[in-house]
């Protein structure tokens, strides 16, 4: 079987996991989308709505349709790093030490509401997310190959909540921001709760296992041979650099913001049955990879600017690869 059928099977196979979520996650098409494409690439995402859009419930789907581990943590003001990654306890009897894991030892952690947590306790997770290990006293302790971090925030409570820092949030490959379901999907929703769906109920979610965590990896796998032409490697690195030349944006993109570009790309061609990226997969991906890593000047937020606009004008400002050339 050639390279290009044995992408197409296993893009469909991952377009069945989408199709899995949306009988129970309605009208959130683009987050379910891009949670796969972070899944795929083997990044974390960073979800940011408001109460009641369906982040919980749509990781808790996705770890069903996957039969991965789920776990979660709502990070509160007083959460110390023991209570993430896991503590050393003395064992009386034994007279020895006993390591007492913690929730990170997961498949995928959903971190509820991180920026309520002190800068001691994000610590913490930035190893687990960047090196997929934990080190309690001076021990290192490796986490599950599918280790994967959703983290949620809300973008209206501001009281009690601590900034993440720069070097946080360039761990995430995305930030996901997530709206309201449209008329008619709010509507079916109300009509699945009078089937006996119950959000707080995961028996009720009616999600059949579509793949396995072996197969996931295999999946990656996949990704990692989807092809991306120079021309597209060079515009991918126009967009980062142009960021920091940006008048509006007082930072622009590191180099990793680049090289999440494209695997997040090659994420979005294998979801589409492709083996190779298109500049319309680079430019679809280009805001929830770019607006977590980027700041605004302080003039330009007085202005009311946001960063989204700011990088889709810029993104007008770059010309794609056409044609052959892609």
């Amino acid at each position: 079987m050639s390279e290009l059928t044995t992408n197409g099977v296993a893009a469909e196979r991952a377009q069945r996991v989408l199709d899995e979520l949306g009988t129970v996650v309605l009208g959130q098409e683009d987050l379910l989308r891009q949670m796969m494409v972070a899944l795929l690439a083997g990044g974390h995402a960073l979800l940011e709505g408001v109460p009641g859009t369906a982040k919980t419930l749509s990781i808790r789907s996705l770890a069903m349709a996957l039969e991965l581990r789920f776990g979660r943590v709502q990070f509160t003001p007083d959460l110390m790093p023991t209570d993430l990654i896991g503590v050393n306890v003395l064992d009386q009897m034994k007279r020895e030490f006993t390591f007492h894991s913690g929730p990170v030892f997961t498949d995928l952690l959903l971190a509820d509401e991180i920026n309520r947590a002190p800068a001691k306790t994000q610590a913490a997770l930035l190893e687990a997310m960047q090196e997929r290990q934990v080190t309690v006293d001076g021990q290192t302790r490796p986490l599950p190959a599918g280790f994967t971090v959703f983290a949620s925030q809300n973008p209206v409570e501001y009281e009690g909540t601590y900034p993440l820092p720069e070097a946080q949030l360039d761990r995430f490959l995305l930030k996901i921001t997530i709206g309201y379901p449209g008329a008619e999907a709010e509507r079916a929703i109300l009509d699945r709760y009078v089937e006996g769906f119950s959000a707080d109920r995961a028996e009720t979610y009616g999600i059949k296992p579509v793949l396995s965590s072996g197969e996931l990896v295999g999946l990656r796998q996949s990704v990692a041979t989807v092809h991306v032409e120079p021309t597209v490697r060079d515009y991918i690195t126009r967009i980062v650099r142009a960021t920091r030349e940006e008048p509006s944006l007082a930072l622009g993109a590191s180099p990793r913001a680049g090289v999440s570009l494209f695997l997040a790309s090659r994420a979005e061609a294998f979801l589409a049955g492709r083996d190779f990226v298109t500049p319309d997969d680079v430019k679809m991906l280009v805001l929830p990879v770019l607006r977590h890593r980027v700041v605004l000047t302080p003039e330009a937020e007085v202005e009311g600017q946001t960063v989204d606009q700011r990088l889709a004008g810029l993104l007008t400002t770059i010309p794609a690869p056409r044609g052959a050339e892609a």
